[in-house]
């Protein structure tokens, strides 16, 4: 899918980032995906992002319009030109956008869902209800910026997550055509994260035994992006095995 190249700003990314077991994500992963590993585990996680200023690029800023999205996202590699590739794989979209409902997966990459988004924020804090309206994912977190990873974490440091993390701009996700997956590139002007201090995090979706069995999941720790120029490029479809994820 080709797509106009669509600029705006990152006025709030919270990244919540979860350690499974890698056999159980190799489950959900349609070939040629695999595992992105981190100290022996695979990393899933949420994308909760609100977006501003969103148009073409190149046409006012007055002219763009603001949402709140979600993304239920798995750290993959898979073999490509050059070697060994590293991107995120996509399986769940959320809005709270007509418009990115409407024109997701036609006008640019990405099927979404329609959801409901309840965000309060004051100073370094942020809380975060969504709900979609089809009743297939509910997200729920609390959280204040912090300057430290929590104990217990698998990443040593803010800058080894940053760096594990920011090949995610690279996302292909489930569409309705099955065993086809569009692309879409993220690319910001700078790229920052601070930890988060979370006091409470829920995904349904991480919360289905039947996907995620208990004890194969865990909640691992949380990064914040804010105030970011950025723009979304579209890049080939992928082409997958059909009915593997």
């Amino acid at each position: 899918m080709q797509l106009p190249t669509i600029a705006g700003v990152i006025r709030r990314r919270l990244l919540l980032n979860f350690r499974v077991s890698p056999s159980v994500v190799a489950r959900q992963l349609p070939a040629p995906f695999v595992p992105k590993l981190h100290n022996g585990s695979a990393m899933a996680g949420i994308c909760l992002i609100r977006l501003e200023a969103i148009r073409p690029r190149g046409f006012p800023r007055g002219l763009g319009f603001s949402s709140e999205n979600a993304a239920h996202r798995i750290a993959v590699q898979w073999p490509g030109d050059g070697g060994m590739q590293e991107g995120v794989f996509i399986p769940r979209r959320d809005t709270s956008s007509l418009i990115n409902q409407l024109a997701g997966g036609r006008l640019f990459p990405g099927e979404h869902h329609a959801a409901r988004f309840r965000v309060v924020e004051s100073g370094n804090s942020v809380s975060l209800d969504m709900i979609s309206t089809d009743g297939g994912t509910a997200v729920r977190v609390s959280a204040d910026v912090s300057d430290r990873l929590p104990t217990g974490s698998i990443f040593a440091s803010v800058e080894e997550a940053s760096r594990f993390f920011e090949p995610g701009s690279l996302g292909y996700s489930l569409t309705r055509r099955e065993g086809t997956l569009h692309g879409v590139v993220l690319r910001t002007k700078t790229w920052l994260v601070e930890p988060l201090a979370v006091k409470e995090v829920h995904s349904s979706y991480f919360s289905d035994d039947d996907k995620f069995p208990k004890g194969s999941i865990t909640f691992d720790h949380g990064l914040i992006m804010r105030n970011i120029e950025h723009e979304w490029h579209g890049t080939a479809d992928l082409y997958v095995e059909s009915g593997a994820a």
